[in-house]
């Protein structure tokens, strides 16, 4: 049974420092659809920003801030970055915490919900990239908001571009697929291939960014302009792109191709469009990643049966298998402690084991590759300085604090009666690459 009644929503959020957008289905196995800001037109961004009007406690967020700019009150604009930066941010005199400031936004924009009448059950916030403090400021985020919600998870957008392909057809999956962003900062390609001779088949993302002019973009909190049909600049950017889709486009096939940005949404594309059409289905639109965020909560809880055929190995995914050799009822058998393929900003076990003797513990470390196949394991031991040599008692915490640092907390627990706790915290940190 699903944790949803019929009255509630499964969200994506897709937040970024200019603009956020929200997706939502109302069940399991519904379609996701994208809030839009203008009824009957696909307006989806919402400008991240706030506007304080002055010497008042009144807010604007989104679009009525960035039009409220240049009245009696003050913009504040890069929420996301200033919320990184952790540094105070004094508005009308006086200072804000600037997570507080984004948790703010967050609220005011899910709001925006109220459109659907229905209340929020499951979310999933996805961001361009993912490390421990952008983590950290969005558990922050979430926390500001108080928000009621039964499960709030987050993904990077090469996560929500693979679960927005779980929920397209199967024929979407027999060869791989490819996305354009093409956005501030130029255009970055993502390409998703599997290795079908695993099972379960392992799903990874490519990335690369190219350095792109930004002449086709609206200016921050603006619609796009149409550009006059085959401008000379227009040809420029044709060319440019052409070159980068034929360098993208020469690897292994491709079967179907996404566009996404506001730098896609003016004509000029024309010899690059013919160029991918060839053998390939072409998609352009603007919000695959808060789609793909909201399917990807959608196959947290009911997986369908491509999510239970694959598993994703991305830039922010555990790679290696961790486990031990421990005696379980008399035989010794091997405990997995973290597997790869998990969150590693997720990934974390806690627990309570014996030591008969001596003052080591002994992990396995076993890496997997894009292959699917399981490298070479290795032994690594941690060395408990100071522990007495006899029957301990230990409490043990395994957690990644980045990518491919394992960090490994053992507790001297004492052992009952016979000896008390010292109170000595051994603390490891082991490369996993």
């Amino acid at each position: 049974m699903g944790i949803l009644n019929t009255d509630r929503l499964i969200v994506g959020y897709d937040l970024g420092n200019e603009y956020c957008q929200i997706s939502f289905a109302t069940s399991e196995s519904g379609e996701a659809q994208t809030l839009s800001q203008v009824a009957g037109e696909e307006v989806y961004n919402i400008p991240t920003a706030l506007y304080k009007r002055q010497g008042t406690n009144q807010w604007l967020y989104g679009r009525e801030a960035v039009r409220a700019d240049g009245s009696e009150g003050i913009l504040v604009e890069n929420l996301l970055s200033m919320a990184l930066g952790r540094e105070p941010v004094v508005i009308d005199g006086e200072s804000f915490d600037p997570v507080a400031l984004l948790a703010l936004f967050f609220k005011r924009s899910l709001g925006l919900l109220s459109q659907v009448g229905s209340r929020l059950a499951a979310l999933t916030i996805t961001c361009s990239s993912l490390d421990r403090g952008i983590v950290d400021v969005l558990l922050g985020m979430v926390e500001g908001a108080q928000l009621k919600a039964e499960r709030i998870a987050v993904q990077s957008h090469e996560e929500s571009f693979y679960s927005y392909m779980l929920r397209q057809p199967g024929d979407f999956w027999t060869s791989d697929a490819m996305l354009f962003h093409y956005g501030r900062g130029g255009m970055r390609m993502m390409r998703m291939g599997c290795n079908r001779r695993t099972t379960p088949i392992v799903t990874f993302v490519k990335e690369r960014a190219y350095a792109f002019p930004e002449d086709a973009l609206p200016a921050w909190g603006e619609e796009p302009v149409p550009w006059e049909p085959d401008s000379e600049r227009g040809q420029e950017l044709d060319r440019a792109f052409l070159e980068i889709a034929q360098e993208c486009c020469g690897e292994e096939p491709v079967g179907s191709v996404f566009l996404i940005g506001d730098g896609f949404s003016q004509d000029w594309m024309k010899e690059s469009l013919r160029f991918l059409c060839r053998g390939r289905r072409v998609f352009q639109g603007n919000n695959l990643f808060s789609k793909g965020a909201c399917c990807g909560m959608q196959e947290r809880i009911a997986p369908g049966e491509t999510g239970k055929a694959h598993v994703f190995l991305g830039n922010d995914k555990l790679k290696a298998n961790v486990g031990m050799r421990l005696l379980r009822q008399g035989e010794e058998s091997y405990y997995a402690l973290l597997d790869a393929g998990e969150n590693w900003y997720e990934a974390e076990h806690a627990m309570e084991l014996y030591l008969q003797e001596g003052n080591e513990l002994a992990l396995t470390v076993t890496p997997l590759a894009e292959s699917g196949a399981a490298g070479r394991s290795r032994q690594v031991r941690i060395v408990l300085e100071g522990l007495p040599g006899q029957v301990s008692r230990l409490g043990a915490r395994f957690f990644l604090k980045e990518e491919n640092r394992l960090s490994v907390e053992v507790k001297d627990l004492g052992f009952g009666e016979f000896r008390s706790s010292s109170g000595r915290v051994w603390k490891e940190e082991i490369d996993l690459d």
